[in-house]
Formats: structure tokens, C-alpha cells, sequence
């Protein structure tokens, strides 16, 4: 009802096309900081979650746009790249205000104008927690010096990275649900839209990956030199289906409380009347 596979491939393919702008906009605000090393941490940091299958490939040429000099970035260059990368955001307010069953009532500037605010501060959270996984180390090499009977969990602080991207992914989930779609909610409202969508992104890609590793020369004989791209465009077009799967459960299950709510309305209300 909601056009969810259509809608699912119209953020797939807005994702692909906002990713690269939104890596460039990191190079850029890395620069102002003296480093381009946080924009390449913070790329390895949003691709540490996907199937190895499919990541390799596209980090190789998240790496080489990351490295490439470029001129006056940080004015028309850094200006066009928010604005494309805003375009990733536009497309899941549409998907969940549909899934929602929601209509938006702001004019189109105001949302885009949002939209950017959160790249931004999507942007400068990215470099800070990179900042994070670059000195985590180098401290607790410092901290193993003066202690050295905390070697021991030195594991633990390296299966900490696992645990940065994945809050990344459940912060994301959650100002998605309750803030870039029109309205609010609760944050209790959308956590069961947002635990399915978790799982069946955890089964994605294990799924996937499996597939790829298997059955890789599928894509290579069908697509030819597209392969990598299709792999990747596929991959974001069932995230972003999931995803919408998510939206649809919280939809109906905000639906159905405020069904059974305006029941115990009326009901209170017929016994008002009786008395």
C-alpha cells in the first residue's frame, strides 16, 4: 500500500549517489583540522559493519576519493557536496513519512535545510568518533605502560571498534524514526521497528556475504565491468527495504495504540453517560 519496494529502491539509489558527496564533505572538514588520515579512519568506520564481499571493493575507491587533492573544496566543491549528500536524508523522510502513513506539511526548504543539519552533524560525529578510534589505541599503549597487568584486556578494548559502529548504526535508526520523519515519537514508540531492522540487516549481511563468496562470478557474467557497482547498489536496496519493513511495524503498532486508546475513550465516555 505504502510502495515500500519502490520506495526502497528510490533510497538505495539516492544512498549510492550521497555517499561519495558525504566523503568528501569528511575530507574537507578533516582538512580544517590538519588531517585527511580522520576522513579515511572515519570511512573504514562506516564500512566495518558490511559483508567483507561487499565493502572491499567500494572502500578501495572510498580510499582514492579520500586521497585525491582537490581545489576550493571547501567552498563550491563542500557547498554541492552537502547538498547531494542531503539527498540520501530527503530519501528516507519520504520512505518512513509512507511508512508512517504520514503526509509532510513544510515546504520543501525548511526539510532540505534539515536534512542538511543532519549531515553536518552526522559529518563532525563521524570525524569525532574516528578521532575516538585513531587515540584509543595510542592511549591504551600508554595506559599498558603504567600498568602492565592490564594487557590482558587489550582484546576487549580492540572489540570496543565493533561496538562504536554499532551505536553509529543504532544512533542513525534512531534520530531516523524519531526525528527526520514528520512528527514525533516516542523513543520506546520506534524500538521495535528498529530491533527488527538491526536483525535483519545482522542476517543481510551475513546472508549476502555468504552468497558473494559463493557465487560471486553471478554478478561478474550478468553485469560485466558493473558488477561491483550492482553488488553494492543491491545490497543498499534490501538495507533500505528492511529498513522500511522496520518503519511499517512501528507504523502499525503506533496505529494499534492509538486504536485501543480511542476505545478506552469511548468507553469511559459511554460510562460517563450511563452514570
Amino acid at each position: 500500500a505504502h510502495d515500500g519496494w519502490a520506495i526502497a529502491s528510490h533510497i538505495a539509489l539516492s544512498s549510492l549517489t550521497a555517499l561519495f558527496p558525504f566523503l568528501i564533505l569528511l575530507a574537507a572538514l578533516a582538512g580544517l583540522f590538519g588531517t585527511k588520515s580522520l576522513a579515511d579512519e572515519a570511512s573504514v568506520l562506516i564500512f566495518d559493519a558490511w559483508p567483507r564481499e561487499v565493502a572491499k571493493p567500494i572502500v578501495n575507491e572510498v580510499h582514492r576519493v579520500l586521497t585525491e587533492q582537490r581545489g576550493g573544496v571547501l567552498t563550491l566543491g563542500a557547498l554541492l557536496a552537502l547538498y547531494f549528500s542531503s539527498s540520501g536524508v530527503e530519501s528516507l523522510r519520504v520512505g518512513l513519512n509512507r511508512a508512517y502513513g504520514l503526509r509532510e506539511v513544510r515546504p520543501w526548504w525548511l526539510t532540505r535545510l534539515e536534512s542538511i543539519g543532519y549531515v553536518v552533524c552526522g559529518a563532525f560525529a563521524m570525524l569525532a568518533f574516528a578521532l575516538l578510534v585513531v587515540l584509543g589505541p595510542l592511549i591504551w599503549r600508554k595506559v599498558i605502560n603504567v600498568a602492565p597487568g592490564l594487557e590482558p584486556l587489550s582484546l576487549t578494548v580492540a572489540i570496543g571498534r565493533i561496538g562504536i559502529t554499532a551505536f553509529l548504526l543504532l544512533t542513525v535508526l534512531v534520530i531516523a524514526h524519531k526525528f527526520v520523519a514528520t512528527g514525533r515519537r516516542s523513543v520506546l514508540a520506534v524500538v521495535p521497528g528498529i530491533a527488527v531492522t538491526l536483525l535483519l540487516w545482522f542476517l543481510a549481511g551475513l546472508g549476502f556475504g555468504y552468497y558473494l563468496d559463493r557465487f560471486s562470478n553471478a554478478y561478474a557474467s550478468t553485469y560485466g565491468g558493473l558488477a561491483t557497482a550492482m553488488v553494492f547498489l543491491v545490497f543498499l536496496y534490501w538495507l533500505a527495504a528492511m529498513f522500511l519493513f522496520g518503519g511499517e511495524i512501528n507504523g502499525t503498532v503506533i496505529a494499534a495504540r492509538r486504536v485501543r486508546l480511542q476505545a478506552r475513550m469511548q468507553e469511559k465516555q459511554a460510562r460517563a453517560r450511563g452514570l
